[in-house]
């Protein structure tokens, strides 16, 4: 079984697959405080508990934009399952062609979405992933990825306007009943829900301007849902993208494992 980690600034979301066939999922907060002994009898409790044996794995593939938690999970890896896991940068092959100014910048999450996006959906496209950052991905249609933007999270900018304000509170992220806040609550999710809904079908109508009207929109992270109620911008909301993407650049990089590496092709696949 693959064990896929992806460790963000705010969660630590994992994926268990046999094969190609989706076991279950997990998800812990991120603590940069906590030691690899720490995650390691965290990270084996949960899959005992979600019936899944730890010595069943024998393959993790990982991508992290927490440095120091890197190394951490690189030895929970070690020391708990006895693997060195492919831990997914820029250089690592992905039949993606990063044309970033300089591609070790690229987060590895942002190479691992991208990658998700073209084996399911295909290319051109755009990838906007809803985390502690919105950020958008696009590739064309010669499987080059060109960059993207960055703008603060959703939960990020409510919890600023919280912090540095001295009357505003903290909301439910939902949509008001109108744009048109008629109380304090109200009209913080309108500025939150709405406003980044703007905020992303502003963005991708200038990236589909720049790329091609035909690219697909894949929405994923945490509030993607949230924002897809509210816009008919995505062609598709994945969850899940990059725990299938650290699967499909696994294969790609150990093709004697499984027999699915294939190389990225422009048109969509199934999953």
């Amino acid at each position: 079984m693959l064990l896929a980690i992806d460790i963000g600034n705010s969660m630590v979301t994992m994926g268990v697959f046999d094969g190609e066939r989706w076991e279950t999922t997990l998800r812990v907060a991120t603590d940069t405080r906590k030691l690899a002994d720490e995650y390691g009898l965290l990270i084996t409790n949960l899959l005992n508990l979600n019936g899944v044996e730890p010595s069943k794995i024998d393959r993790i593939s990982m991508c992290s934009v927490v440095p120091p938690l890197t190394l951490v999970f690189d030895g929970v890896c070690q020391a708990y399952f006895g693997i060195r896991p492919l831990i997914v940068t820029a250089s690592v092959p992905t039949g993606l062609r990063i044309l970033y100014d300089s591609p070790r910048d690229v987060g590895s999450d942002r190479i691992v979405d991208a990658v998700a996006a073209i084996h399911l959906y295909g290319a051109p496209v755009i990838v906007v992933d809803f985390g502690t950052a919105t950020v958008f991905d696009a590739v064309n249609r010669e499987l080059e990825y060109l960059g993207g933007a960055i703008s603060p999270g959703i939960s990020v900018a409510a919890e600023a306007l919280f912090l540095n304000t001295s009357q505003l509170r903290r909301v439910e992220l939902v949509a008001p009943q109108t744009a048109i806040g008629k109380n304090t609550s109200a009209s913080l999710q309108s500025g939150l829900v709405f406003g980044y809904a703007g905020l992303v079908e502003g963005l991708v109508a200038r990236f589909k301007r720049e790329l091609g009207d035909d690219a697909k929109v894949i929405g994923t992270g945490g509030q993607a849902g949230i924002i897809a109620h509210e816009t008919d911008v995505f062609d598709e909301i994945n969850p899940d993208l990059t725990l299938v993407g650290l699967r499909l650049i696994y294969n790609m990089n150990q093709p004697s494992v499984e027999t699915t590496s294939e190389p990225l092709q422009s048109g969509a696949r199934e999953a």
